[in-house]
């Protein structure tokens, strides 16, 4: 396993690669930080840690980008269930924890599905920003928590066009 870093505009972010795909995006001690990448070889010449980098500068400087970047996941399969789901929320729109809840039930052929299991899930993406957890909300548009930081959601979702009720901690306007 390979580890690099960025300087991103909300803090230092760690990169983790199994040398071809992507299998971690961390910003510096977050919530469910891995502690062991950090004795991960350093290695920032990987073509996909190069790339990566491209997308998070295009995405940073509040472009959509259009940048392909092989991901691999660790983690149950429900919890890969909802990161698939993540990875199809479109650049500046957001979901709800129930929605996201309601597609897996759906999907499993059952009548409901836990929303807390799924914000669970969703706060133990491991490939930030890129598989864009960051765009889940509570089903009446509250920002409710994030493995990086409440600023580091806030911020996020202002780059892609939302206005925040900081008082509120909820979305104001849906870009």
């Amino acid at each position: 396993m390979f580890i690099s870093s960025y300087d991103s505009k909300f803090g230092k972010m760690f990169l983790v690669s199994d040398g071809t795909n992507l299998v971690g995006l961390y910003f510096e001690h977050q919530k469910y930080f891995p502690s062991e990448i950090l004795k991960y070889e350093e290695n920032s010449n990987l073509e996909i840690f190069k790339n990566t980098k491209l997308w998070l500068d295009e995405y940073f400087a509040g472009n959509v980008p259009n940048i392909n970047l092989q991901l691999t996941f660790v983690g149950t399969t429900f919890q890969k269930q909802v990161w698939k789901i993540l990875q199809t929320i479109p650049y500046g729109q957001i979901v709800s924890y129930g929605e996201i809840a309601s597609i897996i039930a759906k999907n499993q052929n059952k009548n409901r599905m836990s929303a807390q299991a799924v914000g669970s899930a969703v706060s133990k993406n491991p490939i930030s920003i890129i598989v864009p957890c960051h765009r889940v909300v509570g089903k009446t548009g509250e920002l409710t928590g994030y493995a990086g930081g409440i600023d580091k959601k806030i911020g996020l979702l202002t780059i892609e066009g939302h206005k925040i009720d900081l008082e509120n901690l909820k979305i104001e306007k849906i870009h």
